[in-house]
């Protein structure tokens, strides 16, 4: 049964830690980050990462045909406007992000954006099941951005809000860097998100290249994907130059968090390269040591 819940401390407590266990199972890059915060600003980044695993939940669960998972998307949004406008709920999700957006002035225009991204995954020209090979899903880098914007810049701006911040040049370097990342886990996943129905890489790439779409989902000929994978390596690599002007632009507690990310999913791009861009062999991954390592210079650098 629902009740009502206010802004009760226990409550918002119980619902911030059902949060934090969502992130610490799901989140095995942005983790790292989020411990180099202040608890507040923790909290509130598990919140939103709560919000946005529960929407891709949704998103990519292959039990539901697409028409029934945008259903589903909608009416997850849905629940959570009527939360925010007041509504009385029992979801600790939505509890602790409801609290979260008004602390941090989330505008709840970004939350929508990031459902919307997930929706796109859903969209006719990104998955027919019909078909025995994945779709191409984008015809040009152009319209990939748009995607990589909706699903990768929103959390971008989202994050800069809890972080602090108050120089509105932060706002598109965020957006960059937000690009960056998305771009850095199309990569990675090639051969997860193809099993999936899924090809990101624009068609107009794959195209110059002369790759078919059995060999992009197989791998079967890597040294021609080689120069593919290169491009797009290189495109993240230019948007990643962004958060060297967006980290001094965050509040200083959160500069550190901030340089953990980034520099975790950099170091991530680098390993993919590092190993010939072969990402069908296994998931390409840093180890749980190099995180660490990463996050341990992320606290010295708080502490200098």
């Amino acid at each position: 049964m629902t009740t009502a819940v206010g802004n009760d401390p226990l409550q918002l407590a119980t619902a911030y830690g059902a949060c934090r266990h969502i992130t610490r199972s799901a989140a095995k890059n942005f983790y790292y980050g989020f411990l180099v915060l202040p608890r507040r600003k923790r909290n509130a980044l598990s919140a939103v990462y709560a919000f946005m695993r529960h929407a891709d939940d949704i998103s990519d669960d292959p039990s539901l045909p697409a028409s029934l998972r945008r259903s589903k998307l909608q009416n997850f949004l849905d629940g959570y406007h009527r939360v925010a406008a007041g509504a009385a709920t029992d979801d600790p999700v939505f509890m602790a992000l409801r609290d979260t957006q008004e602390r941090y002035k989330i505008p709840i225009e970004l939350l929508d954006k990031l459902v919307e991204g997930t929706c796109m995954d859903l969209s006719e020209s990104a998955m027919h099941s019909d078909s025995a090979q994945p779709a191409l899903a984008y015809n040009s880098f152009a319209e990939l951005y748009g995607y990589c914007y909706h699903v990768a810049s929103v959390v971008g701006l989202i994050c800069i809000r809890i972080f602090g911040y108050r120089d509105s040049a932060a706002e598109p370097l965020a957006e960059q860097v937000g690009i960056a990342f998305q771009l850095t886990n199309i990569l990675r996943d090639v051969k997860e998100d193809a099993a999936m129905g899924r090809i990101y890489i624009p068609q107009e790439d794959i195209d110059h290249f002369g790759i078919t779409v059995d060999e992009l989902t197989t791998g079967s000929n890597l040294e021609k994907l080689r120069p593919l994978f290169e491009l797009e390596a290189q495109r993240a690599r230019e948007f990643y130059v962004a958060a060297e002007q967006l980290i001094p632009l965050v509040d200083e507690v959160s500069q550190p968090a901030l340089w953990v990310m980034v520099e975790i999913y950099r170091g991530l791009l680098n390993k993919i390269a590092a190993g010939g861009y072969d990402v069908y062999a296994g998931r390409v991954r840093l180890t749980t040591f190099e995180k660490l390592k990463i996050m341990y210079r992320g606290i010295v650098r708080k502490l200098s």
